[in-house]
């Protein structure tokens, strides 16, 4: 089982989102059992849909965990927002957003929120492989 762990936090750019899609790619690109451009594509915008929604209501900072398994990819970001994801009528006019929540459910085999004890939470998605 290969694992990556990556702080984030926001800065007056977008240079650690960014820098949590690098280093998801550079992970699954260093994977023994090497997973497919589709799987790398899915990987990458759901940290990227995780990380942001973190970062933008969760306080400004993260903790982004990448764990593969022999049949999946468990992506998991922890924030110190005990407020979990909700789903949101998407906004088309392109102001607000609301695709996230969903495209993360879609693309995810199982999702999960766990309120940690010392508060906050973790959102873990698992991906096929």
């Amino acid at each position: 089982m290969d694992r990556m762990s990556l702080d984030v936090s926001a800065g007056p750019s977008t240079a650690s989102l960014g820098d949590a899609r690098a280093s998801t790619r550079d992970f699954l690109d260093r994977l023994v059992q090497p997973v497919s451009a589709q799987t790398v594509d899915d990987v990458v915008l759901v940290v990227s849909e995780l990380v942001t929604n973190a970062l933008r209501h969760g306080g400004g900072s993260c903790t982004l965990a990448l764990t593969a398994h022999v049949d999946g990819i468990d992506v998991a970001v922890q924030d110190p927002s005990p407020h979990p994801p909700r789903t949101l009528t998407p906004d088309l006019c392109g102001g607000r957003g609301g695709f996230g929540w969903s495209v993360v459910n879609h693309l995810a085999q199982a999702t999960a929120i766990t309120r940690q004890t010392t508060g906050g939470k973790t959102v873990s998605a698992l991906l096929p492989r």
